[in-house]
């Protein structure tokens, strides 16, 4: 019975032991493997077999781009200005065994690599250039950076300035010049608008003259054509009564020839109408010659008629 027990005991440690020796290596990591103590291999990923006893894994490594913040750093700008700088230092592991055997600490090793890079560009620069200069030092940092953790195996992708902190006593006289900078630039910006209302106004009066010079010529044109076009029914009225007049004569004179008149009733007529014109105000008549005739003829008659009367 103990016999069993013993060989279910060998058999289950046999398969730990196998169990132990199966590794499986996850996405974007790596594993440093190492025999007898020395490195041996690097696993990338999948699934991995070790010997037992033998090998060991030494480090599991993640390739992925990490974030460090550190916190503010004292420096010293070239006029004697101390102030406070963090940054942001964003890095990838590019070689496994490097990083595992070539530093004891990484992320330490960068944060004081990084405050002294950063020690020595400030220190080239005055605090105005330094305040107005941050591409520039996150393109040096990186630059010096990359080149000082090649030997580790890590890459420096990008150095950011997160915040510049400088004394109080500057920070109040950069707070006092920026409030009279907005107090200049809203004073311009005051009269700017001011100008520019009175532009305004002026164009909103000239044209306001064009429109109205506009609309009294449209006026007077108007006026004009209107009395033009009164005047111009005037005379058609008035042609039109003539015209009117002229058709009634010729139709009553139509009308008479239809009716056979003879010659005297249109002497009779002629004389009608001499009996109208005379009773005019006219001073000077012109009497036709053939109206004449008819009136001599008449007097014979009366003169006639009347010898008549007295020889009896």
């Amino acid at each position: 019975m103990a016999a069993v027990i013993f060989i279910i005991l060998i058999g289950i440690l046999i398969l730990c032991i196998l169990a132990s020796c199966i590794k499986i290596v996850p996405q974007a990591y790596a594993v440093v493997l190492e025999r007898l103590g020395a490195y041996r291999t690097t696993w990338d990923t999948g699934i991995h077999f070790k010997v037992p006893f033998i090998e060991r894994v030494a480090r599991k490594v993640n390739m992925k781009e990490q974030v460090v913040d550190f916190p503010p750093q004292p420096v010293i700008t070239k006029d004697n200005v101390t102030m406070q700088i963090d940054t942001v230092v964003f890095f990838q592991i590019t070689d496994p065994k490097l990083y595992a055997y070539g530093v004891e600490n990484p992320i330490m090793a960068i944060e004081n690599l990084s405050a002294t890079t950063l020690r020595n560009i400030i220190g080239d620069m005055e605090l105005d250039e330094t305040l107005t200069s941050r591409e520039v030092i996150n393109t040096k940092m990186r630059a010096s950076l990359d080149v000082a953790t090649d030997p580790w195996g890590i890459k420096v992708n990008r150095v950011e300035l997160k915040n510049i902190i400088p004394p109080a006593a500057i920070q109040d006289a950069m707070e006092k010049q920026m409030k009279a900078e907005r107090e200049r630039r809203e004073a311009i910006l005051i009269a700017e608008g001011e100008k520019r209302s009175t532009i305004l106004v002026a164009e909103g009066k000239k044209q306001s003259a064009i429109l109205d010079a506009e609309a009294e010529k449209q006026a007077a044109i108007l006026k004009a054509e209107a009395e033009k076009e009164k005047m111009i029914k005037e005379a058609e009225g008035r042609a039109e009564a003539v015209l009117k007049v002229q058709k009634a004569n010729a139709e009553g004179i139509r009308m008479i020839k239809e009716a056979g008149a003879d010659e005297a009733v249109l002497t009779l007529k002629s004389l009608e109408a001499f009996g109208k014109a005379a009773d005019g105000k006219a001073t000077k008549i012109i009497i036709p010659s053939d109206i004449q005739g008819i009136a001599g003829l008449a007097s014979s008659l009366k003169e006639i008629v009347s010898a008549d009367k007295q020889g009896e």
